[in-house]
């Protein structure tokens, strides 16, 4: 299962109920467990971004607070809030698609995992195969919802 394509479909998802385009999915011993995509138009909410969903699904699974044996595929660089959640929730691995120049938590912008006190440290990787899907998803959402207003 390609589970990159899994967060681009929760991602459609997203883009279905007004959300900016992010999807994400944890994955615990070559299986989807938890599913996320963006809610934060459709539930009112700033911190239901699709890493979080993702996380507060897992964990409930799971019956635990932990996720190290997990990893996170997500559509665009996380937040500097969704980094800080992944760390706490200790997460293995995290892939993403796209790079966020702006918001980005990770590589671009906060940097938060380059504090060499953070308690937990995910090994990072960019699926640069799919950057071009992700950012192309996101444009046309941004330049939609400027043609609106």
């Amino acid at each position: 299962m390609n589970f990159m394509n899994q967060a681009f479909l929760l991602a459609k998802k997203a883009l279905s109920h007004g959300d900016v385009p992010i999807g994400a999915v944890i994955v615990r011993d070559g299986k989807i467990i938890a599913r996320g995509e963006n809610r934060v138009q459709k539930s009112k909410n700033p911190t239901l971004h699709a890493e979080i969903v993702a996380i507060n699904h897992a964990c409930k699974k799971l019956g635990t607070k932990f996720l190290d044996d997990c990893d996170l595929y997500v559509t665009l660089e996380p937040c500097a809030m969704c980094a800080t959640a992944i760390s706490f929730a200790r997460i293995k691995n995290i892939y993403f698609a796209a790079r966020d120049e702006k918001g980005g938590g990770i590589t671009s912008n906060a940097k938060v995992y380059e504090n060499d006190k953070h308690l937990w440290k995910p090994a990072v990787h960019q699926m640069e195969e799919y950057a071009d899907k992700s950012a192309e998803m996101l444009k046309e959402f941004f330049d939609n919802l400027r043609k609106k207003n």
